[in-house]
């Protein structure tokens, strides 16, 4: 049975099959290529069976190799994901501050986040965007900034934060080739912008999938990010929020925000850190900031 002090030879074994020689492992972890290969030596002692195939050009895991590495990997991520966390509990508003959000918020968020790091100009802000879930617990990020239903992993503080509104825009250029639709339940010859999913998260999707006919729906789109784009090439008719279009001439709102296309977004922390100096410091700040931001009468 390995022992916890046998990590060291796992970690030295997982960064030669993640890198296929020793001298790379040796210069990752800082160490002798000779300290390398003896980790390596003994932790197939141990196991009783090889982890490597070598040859000239390095080594390449065997499947018990491949077997070992896997569960090595996902330790050596949770361990990294717990550094974080531990460097997020400090009583100042110093060091690395993780905020993970939807890509479309991005304009939304960035004058908030240059003016809080104006503030605090010894924090580093790591801003992480992607359609995967960063998980907290494991200190992925400090802050998530969600949409939709209020988010229920547990061990997580949730916050409501703010209503965004989405109404159907067109182009201008739009418009005037193809004049402006009068009413949605009878779309006409009109396009419309929707999504590619066959079952759309964001409710305004979903609403566009039930009620406009297929054959209306000229342009799909993966991600909402891309559908802002198309709306302004004038591809067709397509939602977009309301904070997004308020300063814009070249664009026109076709049909208002209705409630059931509408999406709220959550503030959500961690219970560890949310009392911390740093989150609870820039969550406030966030809050009041977001004051400012357009809400729909």
């Amino acid at each position: 049975m390995m022992a916890f002090n046998d990590w060291d030879e796992v970690r030295t074994a997982y960064q030669v099959a993640r890198l296929g020689t020793v001298s790379g492992a040796a210069q990752a972890l800082g160490v002798h290529h000779a300290t390398v290969i003896r980790h390596i030596d003994s932790l197939e002692g141990k196991l009783a069976t090889k982890l490597f195939q070598r040859h000239a050009r390095g080594y390449t895991p065997t499947e018990a190799g491949q077997d070992l590495l896997t569960v090595a990997q996902s330790t050596d991520d949770q361990l990294a994901q717990l550094a974080n966390r531990i460097k997020g509990r400090g009583n100042e508003v110093t060091g690395e501050l993780i905020i993970t959000s939807i890509a479309v918020l991005a304009p939304l968020l960035s004058p908030a986040l240059a003016a809080f790091r104006e503030e605090h100009p010894e924090l580093t802000i790591k801003f992480l965007t992607d359609e995967r879930l960063f998980r907290l617990e494991y200190g992925e990020a400090h802050v998530a900034i969600r949409a939709g239903s209020p988010p229920d992993q547990p061990d997580n503080v949730v916050q409501k934060f703010y209503q965004q509104n989405f109404g159907l825009y067109a182009s201008k250029d739009y418009i005037a080739r193809h004049g402006r639709p009068t009413s949605l339940e009878e779309p006409g010859h009109h396009t419309f912008i929707g999504s590619a999913d066959e079952v759309p998260r964001a409710p305004f999707f979903a609403w566009l999938k039930k009620h406009i006919p297929a054959e209306n729906m000229g342009y799909l789109v993966n991600q909402m990010t891309a559908a802002r784009p198309a709306v302004q090439a004038g591809l067709g008719i397509g939602f977009s929020t309301t904070w997004a279009e308020q300063d814009r001439d070249d664009v026109e709102l076709v049909f208002p925000p209705r409630p059931e296309w509408n999406s709220q977004l959550w503030l959500v922390t961690h219970v560890d850190l949310h009392r911390t100096a740093k989150v609870q410091t820039f969550v406030s700040f966030l809050k009041d900031w977001a004051t400012r931001w357009p809400v729909e009468e």
